[in-house]
């Protein structure tokens, strides 16, 4: 999964998302570090922080998406014009083998291996995912990306949100 936020506390934003997916029954294993990340498509608002997440889950890719969809709706994400400023956006990138089109959901998501801003964090827990529709791994896509905006890792950690659940995923910034 790929979250992103560039609005208020951006840190804080990513970390409530990881909680509230691991509250709503998806296991975060890995957690990339926090990359802070030139905007693509509209260049005149705040940089983002992005990260990306490999979870586990009983959820279908459907009951993912509405997971994650309630979840941006419980953090106060506003309705925006395409590539525009938001509190907090919740992708799913891969899911395995599985590749999905439909009008609500597609996986592979489409601009996946277009973007650095999803690359990188990606590369960082799953270099050698393979996409399952152009057939390379996520570090060779990142290797040969065209996109030239702007991505770096961000050197402190993550806050930590108290959950009862206590799991390191959502709390693991390197």
């Amino acid at each position: 999964m790929g979250l992103g936020s560039n609005l208020g506390n951006r840190r804080l934003n990513l970390a409530r998302a990881c909680r509230l997916l691991e509250e709503g029954g998806v296991k975060v294993r890995r957690a990339s570090s926090l990359y802070r990340t030139q905007p693509v498509g509209y260049a005149k608002q705040p940089w983002f922080y992005n990260q990306a997440l490999e979870v586990e889950t009983p959820l279908s890719p459907f009951r993912l998406l509405a997971a994650a969809k309630n979840i941006e709706h419980l953090l106060k994400r506003e309705p925006a014009f395409r590539n525009g400023p938001r509190r907090i956006d919740i992708d799913i990138l891969l899911a395995g083998k599985t590749v999905l089109l439909t009008r609500r959901l597609v996986i592979p998501h489409p601009r996946l291996a277009k973007r650095n801003f999803v690359l990188k964090p990606l590369s960082e827990i799953a270099a050698g995912a393979i996409h399952p529709i152009l057939h390379e791994s996520i570090e060779a896509l990142e290797e040969k990306s065209r996109d030239k905006s702007i991505v770096v890792k961000v050197r402190t950690r993550t806050p930590t949100i108290k959950s009862s659940s206590r799991k390191k995923g959502c709390r693991t910034a390197r």
